[in-house]
């Protein structure tokens, strides 16, 4: 009977090797769809289902001639105003300066006339060879040349000078900066009918096909990049204590290499599939929290969206 005992005993409290943990989750993924940035008809799509891209690759092209025609009358009108504001900025021709410049050679030279004849008759006036009414003539003569002389200079000055007033010549500036931001944008809206993948990765999906007019942000392909691939699994409400959001976890699934590692990267705030009935002690275990763990890029591209995948915490790496 003793021997019977102490088996049962033990039997019952033995010691115990715990139970190893595992959740099960998923394999999930969050695409990036790539769509036209304004209306357009989609005449070309280059890629395929099941493609691989890189960043930069030309995806689709949308029909541009109404782009185009816009791109080249702002080329235009941006020419025009800066025709008109180098006109404004500008000196007067060539000929009128060289006119103008004869011209002040012309009353310099009847200047100097006048000025010699007034010397002379002066000196003639104390001898009494001149009288006063021909010197004071001389003398009016003389300020009309000297007046003559300064009209003349400021004639070539105004030739040489821009032929803009400054306030019409900041105004046609400001034109010419307004048109070309308008290049720019008309530029940047031509440019956007052709549209190239964002990122690196496999095309999940061609949605929209040539010859379909779409709307402003209409997917037109599906892109998988290998970082947006991760697992979403449930963790039991008594073993949430035991995850934290960095903590490492290792990765199972059918016919997968055995190194799959990652990272918890969410543990939601909130309990998932709650029981029917009122909460009590008694029901608390049923509870499960969503989480999500990301593995590396590179081992990332092994996992499909959908795929059953058991996760287990690795209490050596965080």
């Amino acid at each position: 009977m003793a021997a019977v005992v102490g088996v049962g005993l033990w039997a019952i409290f033995r010691p115990r090797t715990p139970e190893a943990v595992a959740w099960q989750g998923y394999a999930e993924a969050d695409f990036v769809k790539v769509g036209p940035t304004q209306q357009g008809l989609l005449t070309a799509v280059h890629v395929e289902r099941g493609d691989q891209v890189v960043k930069g690759e030309p995806l689709f092209d949308q029909d541009d001639a109404d782009d185009r025609a816009a791109v080249d009358q702002a080329r235009r009108l941006l020419q025009q105003a800066e025709n008109q504001l180098a006109n404004l900025n500008s000196p007067a021709k060539p000929t009128e300066i060289e006119q103008a410049e004869a011209n002040l050679r012309d009353a310099e030279a009847a200047r100097d006339r006048a000025q010699e004849d007034l010397r002379r008759n002066a000196a003639l006036l104390k001898s009494g060879s001149a009288t006063r009414q021909i010197v004071d003539q001389e003398e009016a003569d003389l300020r009309s040349s000297e007046a003559k002389v300064a009209a003349a200079k400021a004639a070539l000055a105004t030739a040489k000078a821009p032929m803009g007033r400054l306030a019409e010549i900041e105004a046609q500036a400001s034109m010419v900066d307004s048109l070309r931001a308008a290049l720019k944008h008309a530029e940047w809206r031509l440019a956007q009918r052709s549209v190239a993948s964002p990122v690196s990765g496999i095309v999940a999906d061609v949605i929209a096909r040539p010859g379909e007019t779409l709307a402003a942000g209409a997917p037109v392909v599906s892109l998988l990049p290998p970082q947006n691939i991760f697992v979403r699994f449930f963790i039991p409400e008594t073993q949430l204590i035991r995850v934290h959001v960095g903590d490492g976890v290792k990765f199972e699934c059918d016919n997968c290499r055995d190194d799959l590692v990652g990272a918890v990267s969410f543990i939601a705030p909130q309990a998932e599939f709650t029981p029917p009935f009122i909460f009590s002690e008694q029901t608390r275990t049923k509870f499960v929290f969503l989480a999500e763990a990301r593995p590396p890029p590179e081992q990332a591209a092994v996992l499909n969206p959908g795929q059953p995948v058991t996760v287990i915490p690795r209490t050596d790496a965080r």
